[in-house]
């Protein structure tokens, strides 16, 4: 029997080809959870809805309608929910001073507004107690070029983590957040094929690795148990790499350029 054997989950953010959300999806039904998968496109949710024996829905976080629709239809298809994990994100690297007032708004939309009406509409589902997820950043904590409008709206939900947890602690509703670090998802995938990008990283990392899926998927399902005695923390799931710093741009080029050199030595 699984650790979350009878328990009733959604995942948001689960519609990309072995994303994040995906993983954590997967995870949680092979630990015995029923899961109701959630995003914007229907045919790669249909799918894993079919291959971990769950539920799916659409669902755009931008949308409040939308998000307090998928918790009356987890509802309706569950009988309630018992964990929510809210793993739907955009992260663009942006210089400051380019960032215009429409990637504003969206970041805005997706990264904060969203995930807090996810708060708001899985609290409302939860009748017997719950634990809800949100997947935030190590950026929310340390610096990274490029990355202010993100890092703030993680920052800020992060923030909104810890409130409502203080708020719905009475009900039994444990509230938390995830922080990875530069992770090996389908999102990164350009930035992994880029050479030296993901060298120039891993030394930030004292564990000698960058993370994966598999690692926050882990966290997960330990926040969503019953052993879990926590609420309103934000747990760094990055081996380590807040203890240090990301690198900077001009050691990024450097590591790329470097990379670069020496495939053209060895073409």
């Amino acid at each position: 029997m699984g650790r979350l054997a009878g328990k009733k989950a959604v995942v948001l953010g689960a519609a990309g080809k072995d994303n994040m959300g995906q993983v954590i999806a997967r995870r949680l039904a092979a630990e015995g959870a029923t899961v109701l998968v959630a995003g914007r496109r229907a045919e790669p949710l249909e799918a894993l809805a079919k291959e971990i024996g769950g539920h799916f829905a659409l669902c755009d976080i931008a949308k409040r309608d939308d998000v307090f629709a998928l918790a009356e239809t987890a509802k309706a298809r569950m009988g309630g929910v018992d964990i929510a994990v809210q793993a739907a994100a955009i992260a663009p690297l942006i210089p400051f001073l380019e960032n215009t007032e429409a990637q504003l708004r969206e970041m805005t939309d997706i990264l904060f507004l969203g995930p807090f009406y996810f708060l708001q509409a899985m609290i409302g589902a939860m009748d017997h107690g719950g634990s809800i997820v949100q997947i935030s950043s190590a950026t929310a904590t340390i610096m990274l070029n490029d990355h202010a409008a993100y890092m703030g709206a993680k920052a800020g939900i992060d923030h909104v983590v810890r409130a409502a947890a203080n708020e719905f602690g009475s009900r039994g509703i444990k509230i938390n957040s995830i922080s990875p670090g530069l992770t090996d998802t389908p999102m990164t995938a350009g930035a992994k094929m880029t050479p030296g990008v993901f060298d120039a990283f891993i030394p930030s990392y004292p564990l000698g690795r960058i993370g994966t899926s598999d690692d926050i998927a882990a966290g997960v399902v330990w926040l969503a148990s019953d052993e879990c005695f926590m609420t309103g923390q934000n747990l760094h799931v990055n081996g380590g790499l807040t203890l240090r710093r990301n690198p900077n741009r001009e050691e990024i080029t450097a590591a790329v350029g470097a990379a670069m050199a020496a495939q053209a030595a060895t073409a």
